[in-house]
């Protein structure tokens, strides 16, 4: 792209900033790692980043084959960004980027940080990947705020969905604040549920291997 910054290096990583190092990029890429989605929910997700400059990261991404525009269903005019299997490839370093990123998570960035209740599926998907899979056959329903997802786990294999689950083993119940924190080892989930701020319905066991799972128990 003309007049964009290159590192000049001949290295993998470099290549790779080069395409995805710029402010804003690799957050437009987590939000289509969690659905396809329209210019102005682009926006609306991201505060702070104007117009002007989301069009250029879009402009970017795309001519870098990261992402690609494609019709709405059921709208013949309307436009929305999706990630290519190219794109698609940025979701394991990233889940993993953002597991480590949790680290550095503190009352501040609680205090006046934007959260959205979305964010808690990559959330889930960071704090599962590479973790031993429990050999049983369940579900585990999170409903945070307005959005609802499970992790269908059978098989040695976990999947995170968008949506209810079928027959949950259990159902959390809490507010995005909260979800992140417990995830950021802000707040264990015990101390959440004496403050109310969040709910577990389920047998005893299968809370026990879901918080396992996703490294919540404390030594």
């Amino acid at each position: 792209m003309k007049g964009k910054r290159h590192y000049g290096q001949f290295c993998g990583l470099a290549a790779g900033l080069d395409v995805v190092g710029e402010r804003w990029a690799l957050l437009i890429v987590r939000e289509l790692l969690i659905g396809p989605a329209r210019f102005n929910e682009i926006l609306g997700n991201l505060p702070g980043l104007g117009p002007n400059l989301l069009s250029d990261r879009l402009r970017a991404l795309t001519e870098r084959g990261v992402i690609e525009s494609a019709a709405v269903p059921g709208d013949g005019r309307g436009k929305q960004y999706r990630l290519t299997p190219r794109g698609e490839e940025l979701r394991e370093p990233l889940l993993s980027l953002a597991r480590w990123g949790m680290g550095f998570l503190g009352e501040a960035e609680a205090a006046g940080g934007t959260v959205r209740a979305a964010w808690g599926i990559l959330a889930v998907q960071a704090m599962i990947h590479g973790r031993p899979v429990p050999q049983v056959a369940e579900a585990y329903e999170f409903r945070v705020d307005g959005e609802t997802f499970h992790i269908e786990v059978a098989d040695g294999r976990a999947v995170t969905r968008r949506g209810p689950a079928q027959e949950p083993a259990l159902v959390v119940t809490t507010d995005a604040h909260t979800f992140v924190s417990i995830g950021a080892e802000m707040h264990t989930p015990f101390e959440a549920l004496l403050s109310g701020r969040l709910r577990i319905e389920g047998e005893p066991e299968a809370v026990h291997r879901c918080v396992a799972f996703m490294g919540l128990l404390r030594a």
